[in-house]
């Protein structure tokens, strides 16, 4: 009987020195108290019960500022801008300033109108400055101009030095009117708005479409040294983000695929992934198990999230789930998952007397099995 005691008093003075029972995170007064009250000297953090569909955040309550991509008025076609090459002919009649038309389709008009005479000359790029250089008409200034513009700011310039001369603009190589479209697309490279009506997902088609899956890819669009990340389903779900392109964009189509962490009492934790365009708060609660029955608390369901401000800022935001209660089960189906949200199942208070009688179960097993061993030698060797 002595030995028994020798036996088992260790063990109880070391869990009598236990502080704290094993947990799998806070309970969920715990969670709102430390929200509400941070013991560092935070600001606290704002704690929405979901009771009513009037708490529900919006589908899109965390998109990327739309002020990035205001829509803008589509500039024309035919603008010039440094980097374009021009091809320019020269139609003179009478005396000729220019030498003699050279062959081509220009040539055969020079001759089919006698006295008439067109020089075409060398392909002319635009260069950083914005300027071209004209024979005997010297530098001209052109970023800025439509083609006709052009036409019209060569024929003053050469008006003094030849007879009745006419000038004929059009664009070789564009590119002002121009976006780059790179990443997870069939044909990435230089893509020219023919029309500058083209929406971002007008551009993506016309580079041969996205590769992947839809639900997967981000959407990065530069504009003016400011970027904004879409979601390729939201382009689709809100047409109000499916804004122009506007020449000089960068379109970056990124896989990026969603996810969600599920953490705390739950069946299972782990990071999931977005199995579709959509996921409500229903949908990943099942897919995570629910609440541990030996440890989760069905009251105590929160998402962990940043919310972006009307003034563009995010602030973290905790939003509360009683699933004790019938109508939480109806607004789960209308909340929406969004990346990088955090499902945290609140720990069960209740349970904390069970978690004392399987920790004394799993210290006293080992011992109480060696000493049967030892009684059922000692009763062998009798």
């Amino acid at each position: 009987m002595n030995a028994k005691k020798s036996i088992f008093l260790p063990v109880l003075v070391a869990l009598a020195g236990c502080a704290t029972l094993p947990s799998s995170g806070p309970t969920g007064k715990q969670v709102e108290k430390s929200a509400i009250e941070p013991e560092d000297g935070t600001a606290p953090i704002q704690v929405v019960h979901v009771n009513t569909v009037a708490d529900l955040p919006g589908a899109g309550a965390n998109l990327a500022p739309a002020a990035v991509l205001t829509e803008l008025a589509p500039p024309p076609t035919d603008l010039v801008g440094p980097g374009d090459v021009l091809d320019i002919s020269i139609y003179e009649a009478g005396v000729a300033l220019f030498s003699a038309a050279s062959g081509g389709s220009a040539g055969a008009q020079a001759a089919a109108a006698p006295g008439v005479q067109v020089q075409k000359l060398p392909p002319t790029r635009v260069d950083d400055q914005g300027d071209i250089t004209i024979p005997y008409a010297g530098q001209q200034h052109v970023a800025g101009l439509t083609l006709r513009g052009v036409e019209a700011k060569i024929l003053r310039s050469l008006r003094k030095l030849s007879q009745m001369p006419q000038v004929l603009v059009t664009m070789s190589q564009a590119i002002t009117n121009s976006v780059i479209v790179s990443g997870e697309v069939a044909r990435p490279g230089r893509l020219v708005l023919q029309t500058n009506r083209e929406s971002l997902s007008d551009v993506v088609a016309l580079a041969g479409g996205y590769r992947g899956i839809a639900r997967d890819l981000t959407l990065r669009v530069t504009r003016k040294g400011k970027s904004v990340d879409l979601r390729v389903n939201d382009l689709a779900d809100d047409p109000a983000l499916d804004v122009r392109a506007y020449p000089g964009d960068r379109l970056t189509l990124l896989s990026n695929p969603r996810t969600y962490s599920v953490l705390g009492a739950s069946g299972r934790v782990e990071q999931a992934v977005f199995n579709r365009s959509t996921v409500s708060l229903a949908e990943a609660i099942a897919a995570a198990g629910g609440a541990n029955p030996a440890t989760g608390d069905p009251a105590a369901i929160f998402i962990f999230r940043y919310v972006r401000g009307s003034d563009g800022v995010e602030a973290p935001v905790v939003y509360h789930l009683d699933m004790m209660k019938t109508g939480a089960y109806f607004l789960s189906q209308r909340f929406p998952i969004q990346d990088k949200d955090v499902l945290y199942f609140g720990n069960a208070a209740a349970n904390q007397p069970s978690k004392l009688v399987q920790l004394i179960s799993q210290l006293f097993s080992p011992i109480l099995t060696v000493t049967s061993a030892v009684q059922t030698v000692q009763n062998s060797n009798r």
